[in-house]
């Protein structure tokens, strides 16, 4: 049974944590890797250069987006093929993510909490594309 006095406090909580990840992930990618790094990685993968620039910007918009509350079904799913793609780079080196190379198991789990977020939705204290000029619902009101 779910329990709907504190279920969009959950959906909270994982948006929040689902946001932080992305964004700390993009900062990963530019702060330990930096930029040139992640270019030539992207491209040691067989993809054109500028896609790594797109990740970067798809994890820091997208964790920025997740934070508020703004379209975070739409969000969620749009950075979910960022996740596959994650996890396909790291699915030959096992299942545990400490092994050498990083395994396949956080950007597989990180699937599953982005395919949850899809389902619960925004939940308490999240910004709608209409609330964003005041119009709709008060900012501590929960929606799912």
């Amino acid at each position: 049974m779910i329990d709907t006095r504190t279920a969009p406090y959950a959906a909270t909580l994982l948006r929040l944590s689902l946001g932080v990840m992305f964004i700390m992930h993009a900062y990963l990618k530019l702060a330990v890797f930096t930029m040139d790094g992640t270019v030539q990685f992207f491209e040691s993968l067989g993809y054109p250069g500028f896609v790594a620039y797109l990740t970067v910007a798809a994890e820091i918009g997208g964790g920025a987006l997740l934070i508020l509350g703004v379209y975070t079904r739409y969000v969620a799913a749009a950075l979910v093929p960022i996740l596959v793609g994650a996890m396909m780079v790291h699915a030959g080196n096992g299942w545990v993510f400490s092994a050498e190379g990083g395994g396949y198991e956080y950007p597989l789990f990180l699937i599953a909490a982005s395919a949850t977020q899809i389902l619960l939705g925004d939940g308490a204290y999240a910004l709608k594309p209409g609330t964003l000029l005041g119009e709709g619902r008060t900012a501590g009101q929960a929606s799912a």
